[in-house]
């Protein structure tokens, strides 16, 4: 989604009903997130959405990149805010194989997430992390990507197979155009 860089749009504020409808949705995606809601998105400080290419949706607090959003589709977190809070996203790992490609913007494959070295949710022997609390991930639910042997997550997108499909099938789209370290979201200039 973001492969290029871009230069942002126009820089807005936004209405405190709008404010308190993102937190609402963001709480509602993220429950997790809930005790630290007040540090990432304060009340008493100004939300500002900035328009980008492709018709996304950017929420800023101040020069911090927070969530984004592509049209009505799900609110997801950026990066930066899933390296500060990693335990309050559901992840999956990918194998070593895929991480060159994920890196660089492609389509992340389903191989990637069912070999070895990669985690899915409900997979017997799975670490705690990973888990998902032995619940199967669904069509459409946002996850964090991490990198088999590596620490910080590498990529936030939404499933397009569910983990149970991408188990019995072991081929296909697992995650299209998501956001990636690297990526023109992540070199994002906001000042």
């Amino acid at each position: 989604m973001f492969k290029k860089e871009f230069t942002p749009g126009a820089k807005s504020k936004v209405k405190s009903s709008v404010q308190r409808a993102v937190r609402a949705k963001v709480l509602e995606t993220y429950p997790l997130l809930e005790p630290h809601i007040d540090e990432i998105l304060p009340k008493k400080e100004q939300l500002d959405l900035v328009k980008i290419p492709d018709r996304v949706s950017l929420y800023c607090n101040g020069t911090t990149p927070l969530f984004f959003q592509h049209m009505d589709d799900a609110i997801l977190p950026h990066l930066k805010v899933v390296h500060k809070y990693p335990w309050a996203f559901t992840r999956v790992r990918v194998d070593r194989g895929a991480i060159r490609f994920v890196m660089s913007g492609a389509t992340l494959m389903v191989p990637g997430l069912t070999s070895p070295g990669g985690r899915l949710a409900g997979d017997e022997g799975v670490e705690e992390e990973y888990g998902n609390g032995g619940k199967e991930l669904e069509v459409g639910d946002v996850v964090v990507v991490n990198a088999e042997g590596k620490d910080s997550a590498c990529l936030v997108g939404v499933l397009k197979m569910g983990s149970a499909e991408m188990r019995e099938k072991k081929k296909g789209i697992a995650i299209e155009n998501g956001h990636f370290a690297g990526d023109g979201l992540w070199k994002l200039d906001l000042s």
